[in-house]
């Protein structure tokens, strides 16, 4: 036997802390099928290997013979495998106040537009300071409209919800946020004629920066 199991911390139950009369045999290199837990274990030893219980509630125990050190080393490496697999939510907070202006609004828009293309959830929130209370209702538009001009973006989680000095809206990426905007944009022109349409100028990109105190209320790297 290559591992003397240590106590009773171990992940498996091996070799002689298999109790059952009999097992059923798998592995490598060896007849599989049912023996007497005995002639199992013998067939193990012969190997230079371990018996390693691998299915306890089977009827009868299904058995593997391998080297012990190397199958839980195996196991490990396929749970690292599935845990790079598993997708991580990245949650975004873009804060508006009630009274926010048209430029702050499409300052923080672009942010989130870019944040759900990236796959990341956004918390959007308006924060009532002191009497600003009384403006609930225009904050619930204000989320409402934040909501709607990202519809080919996201899909709406939490529909606005007051939770203190805040009321909240979870948006979360649709499987493809750019789908629809790459559509509009194959979609050809209108034949008019067969004269090429000017180029559109775009807008500089300071245009669309916000103003010191807008990027201080956009959480995370919008801020």
């Amino acid at each position: 036997m290559r591992y003397n199991p240590r106590d009773s911390r171990d992940l498996h139950r091996i070799n002689d802390r298999i109790r059952v009369p009999e097992v059923r045999v798998v592995g490598d290199d060896v007849e599989q099928g049912i023996y007497p837990t005995r002639q199992a274990l013998q067939m193990a030893e012969d190997l230079g290997l371990d018996l390693v219980e691998i299915s306890p509630t089977a009827k009868p125990p299904v058995c593997r013979i391998t080297d012990y050190q190397k199958f839980l080393y195996q196991q490990k490496k396929k749970q690292k495998e599935q845990k790079a697999k598993t997708v991580k939510v990245v949650v975004k907070e873009i804060r508006f106040g009630p009274q926010t202006d048209d430029h702050d609004y499409n300052f923080k828009l672009k942010h989130a537009k870019g944040f759900l293309e990236e796959g990341s959830k956004v918390k959007a929130y308006v924060f009532f300071k002191g009497r600003s209370i009384i403006f609930k209702d225009q904050g619930e538009v204000l989320l409402l409209r934040f909501a709607s001009d990202l519809a080919d973006y996201a899909k709406v989680e939490q529909l606005p919800q007051l939770e203190g000095k805040r009321m909240i809206i979870m948006l979360s990426p649709k499987k493809a946020p750019t789908a629809a905007k790459k559509e509009t944009q194959k979609k050809p022109s209108p034949a008019i004629d067969k004269k090429p349409s000017p180029p559109i100028d775009e807008k500089p990109s300071e245009e669309i920066e916000s103003s010191p105190s807008a990027e201080s209320e956009t959480n995370t790297s919008a801020e």
